[in-house]
């Protein structure tokens, strides 16, 4: 993609805005453009539904934050994901932004009791997912049972399906769930990580959902709330930060160890065989608070970090010894604002994402970092090393994304645009043209027999 050199002026807002969109039909096999009433500050894949010749169908799970007019909600949507070299390049730069999407529609509306700041999805069954609100508990919901709710001012909330509790003051975004068993991972302003285990709980959801279907939380008109049902403590209480941890992460490959990180600028590795104090603990991951890890579930010494002095970092665990500073093998600088959201692709061990209130998501591929393309093709001048692509589709701060596990190269974004238009959000979903992200020489041969095609087609 071609970028404006640092030595001109940088483009607006609504100047990189518009140099995106002519380019759409060129960079992107798909592309939806949803318009939001109101900013989702989450956004992740659930099951997928139902494979056609044409699209598959998937669940979708966002949320509502309003301004209190009506209830805030978990929202559960169907999305029609178009598969790949389907959908005709000219078609799909032509959107409304200020319309939705065909391809999303609201499935079931959950009244929650606050702000949903965060949604995580159990991976051994993802219909069962976990939310951060304004309050010091973890919400457990199974979306499938939960009744589908009107969302009108006065309206009492939807009852959870399970309560974690065990945090001593609000626990707004760092939330995980670990990839091998049913337990689930907190951290907030209490300084702690704490960890549950919801493994007797998974098999009685769907039954108490159902008797709990008619049986709605008590909710004061001043807004107040209360959170009714079973409820669990914590299985392990973590204490290592000295400042409100932003994010959390299970190892990939094992139950007992995840790591965290938090506005003291730390990034600490634990072990629950070893107690409630850090295995290891990087002092200055950053030059500034940090909001976002992901671990590798590729290659399990690979860790990013995402912080508000704009970079992200790549750290290797095996680096990771007694009296080592633990500093990052890769530093990638491309965003111009505080980096919110970093993911691991699972299509490509070596490429992640990482979304900004720069309003971009870059896609890095730490294979490319000092390594010199041997095509001729044009080069993007300036181009960060590690860097090569990016989405410039919102307008405003991109506060979450998500990789689509079940279509390779499918990524789901919203930004909230309260700064920019004065209300609403924008859901993307999108997928880059695969010329860009395939192998050189496979690219080069595709090319080379269209090129061969188009020839014998002028020369008859």
């Amino acid at each position: 993609m071609k970028e404006s050199s640092r030595d001109s002026a940088p483009l607006s807002v609504d100047e990189r805005y518009t140099q995106w969109k002519s380019l759409v039909p060129v960079l992107y096999d798909w592309l939806a453009n949803h318009n939001l009433v109101w900013p989702s500050l989450s956004c992740r894949w659930g099951p997928q539904l139902e494979q056609a010749t044409y699209k598959n169908r998937q669940r979708l799970y966002l949320s509502e934050q309003t301004d209190g007019s009506v209830p805030n909600t978990l929202v559960i949507a169907n999305c029609e994901v178009v598969k790949p070299r389907v959908a005709a390049a000219e078609h799909i730069s032509e959107f409304n932004e200020e319309s939705r999407s065909p391809f999303v529609k609201k499935y079931k509306t959950i009244i929650h009791p606050g702000e949903v700041n965060r949604i995580r999805e159990l991976p051994q069954d993802s219909k069962i997912v976990a939310t951060h609100t304004d309050s010091p508990e973890v919400l457990i919901w199974n979306v499938e049972t939960q009744a589908n709710r009107h969302a009108v001012l006065g309206v009492a909330p939807s009852r959870p399906d399970l309560t974690l509790t065990g945090h001593k003051d609000n626990a707004e975004f760092a939330l995980a769930m670990c990839p091998t068993e049913p337990f689930v991972l907190s951290g907030g302003k209490d300084k702690c990580v704490i960890l549950w285990s919801i493994h007797d709980h998974v098999a009685s959801l769907a039954a108490e959902a159902a008797s709990n279907v008619k049986q709605g939380t008590k909710a004061g008109g001043n807004g107040e709330k209360t959170i009714e049902g079973p409820s669990i403590g914590p299985r392990g209480i973590y204490k290592g930060h000295k400042e409100t941890v932003e994010d959390v992460q299970f190892c990939p490959s094992s139950v007992h160890e995840f790591c965290s990180v938090g506005d003291d600028s730390c990034l600490i590795l634990w072990d629950a065989r070893l107690g409630s104090t850090p295995a290891f603990k990087v002092e200055k991951a950053h030059n500034g608070d940090l909001h976002c890890v992901d671990w590798s579930p590729h290659d399990i010494n690979f860790i990013l970090t995402g912080s508000a002095d704009n970079t992200v970092h790549m750290f290797d665990r095996r680096k990771f010894t007694n009296g080592a500073a633990g500093s990052p093998v890769y530093k990638f600088e491309g965003h111009d604002a505080a980096v919110l959201c970093v993911q691991w692709c699972p299509d490509k061990s070596s490429v992640f994402g990482s979304a900004a209130e720069d309003g971009i998501v870059n896609i890095w591929d730490h294979e490319k970092v000092g390594k010199k393309s041997d095509s001729a093709g044009p080069k993007v001048p300036d181009a960060p090393p590690g860097l090569f692509f990016r989405h410039a589709g919102h307008r405003d701060k991109v506060v979450d994304f998500n990789w689509n596990a079940s279509d390779p190269w499918t990524i789901v974004s919203v930004s909230d645009d309260c700064g920019s238009t004065g209300g609403g959000g924008t859901l993307q979903i999108w997928r880059m043209i695969d010329l860009i992200y395939r192998p050189e020489d496979e690219v080069l041969a595709e090319l080379d027999k269209y090129r061969s095609h188009i020839m014998g087609c002028n020369n008859t």
